[in-house]
């Protein structure tokens, strides 16, 4: 009985971590889309990934220091970076240009590009079932991005790039995490990100407001914690029961972009929203279930 409560007690808190964690990455990408209105994309990605060294250093202490970061795969955290930059960019440069909760439903097709890929990059099996259902989440992108309307803009597709690139990211990472720890993988992807954003100075820096620097010291914190909440959940809980709850960062997409700009998504945008999580929640199961096998 003892055991039943603290497995229950573990599943609630794991839940609540996952939904802390989606609500403080959410806030990252409200924090980002506000910035982008007076600061360029390469100064927005150095000055958050230089307060994202915060928690990282924490992260490295609690792993037992510098030998944490020792790198084993010079290529594979390369690739990885230049991933992780890539997908940055087009991210930030997307919610400057475009309604926070549709870049935010866009952006969840990554399981999708992962899942597509899988067999050519990682030699994975994939069945029918889940290739149906990345049939039906592109179809709910284009229910979001409709390229046949009248009101159709390029910059639709900005943010399914990043997905993209983020899911070669993730494939990335995959890959070098047999060798390389959490903590370096997290450590040379912020580090690449504030060199490249840094090159980036002579090409329309601004002088940072003191109010607007404390908004990139929240968004560098508020990544780092959501990082760490998320790896807690999923040590306290199982996959299977946390793992839905990152799409609840559609939601607070929605009551930050209500609150803040007065972004309200219209029924489009909703209806492909629905049919990209539901979509992605099933390419989820598969790929638990599979794993059990």
């Amino acid at each position: 009985m003892q055991g039943s409560i603290a497995r229950t007690r573990h599943d609630a808190a794991g839940i609540g971590y996952m939904v802390a964690g989606s609500a403080l990455i959410t806030l990252n990408d409200a924090i980002a889309k506000w910035l982008t209105a007076s600061y360029p994309v390469g100064q927005i990605l150095c000055i958050r990934g230089a307060f994202f060294f915060v928690p990282i250093l924490f992260f490295i202490w609690r792993a037992g220091g510098t030998k944490a970061l020792r790198v084993h795969s010079i290529s594979g955290q390369l690739g990885r970076a230049a991933l992780f930059i890539t997908a940055s960019a087009f991210f930030v440069t997307s919610v400057g240009l475009m309604p926070l909760p549709t870049v935010i439903a866009l952006t969840f097709t990554g399981p999708f590009f992962v899942t597509a890929l899988a067999p050519t990059l990682l030699g994975e099996h994939v069945g029918w079932r889940r290739w149906l259902a990345v049939l039906v989440g592109f179809a709910g992108v284009l229910i979001i991005v409709r390229p046949f309307h009248e009101d159709w803009s390029w910059v639709a597709v900005l943010p399914v790039i990043g997905a993209l690139c983020g899911a070669l990211r993730d494939m990335a990472t995959r890959q070098i995490t047999a060798r390389e720890t959490s903590e370096s993988i997290l450590f040379y992807g912020a580090l690449a990100v504030v060199v490249v954003g840094l090159a980036t100075s002579p090409f329309g820096w601004q002088w940072v407001a003191p109010f607007d620097l404390m908004l990139f010291a929240v968004q560098g914190l508020a990544m780092g914690i959501a990082h760490y909440l998320m790896i807690e959940s999923f040590r306290l809980s199982e996959a299977a029961l946390v793992a839905p709850f990152k799409y609840t960062g559609f939601i607070w997409a929605v009551l930050y972009g209500a609150v803040l700009w007065g972004d309200y998504p219209d029924r489009w945008t909703i209806l492909g929203a629905l049919v990209i999580l539901a979509s992605g929640l099933y390419i989820l199961q598969r790929e638990l279930l599979r794993r059990k096998a």
